[in-house]
């Protein structure tokens, strides 16, 4: 887990410590989006997970999805960077092309699917589903905050 410390928490103050997650929205040439059902809690989310310390976000990208889903990817882009305020969690999320695999579950999912945007919007909670939504519409990187549940309003 990448963790960042000011000077101050150093020097024994308690300051926050950050994780940085990171995942991949995955198109397939139809449009449809990987998209998981986690297993320790059941929601549809995008694949993705803990950065390591000695990986760069690409890679870690790649890695995740590959684990969590069995499909291989070019990392295109980065499309977002979502923070949960809750939990101190940093996400990079970014577009990728499917290079190749064949789907299937592992320890961290119970299904993998591919889903339309409307699906997406379905199943997916507002702060999941504005990741793929906000990957599609090609403006991004967009920066966005929320509480676990919700988006936070920017300002």
């Amino acid at each position: 887990m990448l963790l960042y410390m000011s000077n101050s928490a150093r020097e024994g103050q308690s300051t926050p410590l950050h994780s940085v997650s990171v995942a991949g929205v995955v198109v397939r040439e139809d449009g449809r989006l990987l998209a998981i059902r986690r297993a320790d809690n059941g929601t549809w989310e995008l694949p993705g997970g803990v950065l390591e310390l000695s990986e760069t976000p690409e890679a870690g990208v790649a890695r995740e999805v590959l684990e969590e889903t069995g499909i291989h990817v070019e990392v295109d882009e980065l499309t977002g960077v979502y923070k949960n305020t809750t939990r101190g969690i940093v996400a990079l999320v970014f577009r990728c092309k499917p290079s190749g695999g064949t789907e299937r579950t592992s320890s961290e999912s119970t299904a993998v699917d591919w889903l339309t945007p409307d699906e997406v919007a379905e199943r997916m909670s507002e702060v999941f589903a504005i990741r793929l939504l906000d990957a599609l519409d090609g403006n991004g990187p967009h920066v966005r905050s929320h509480d676990g549940r919700r988006l936070i309003p920017a300002g």
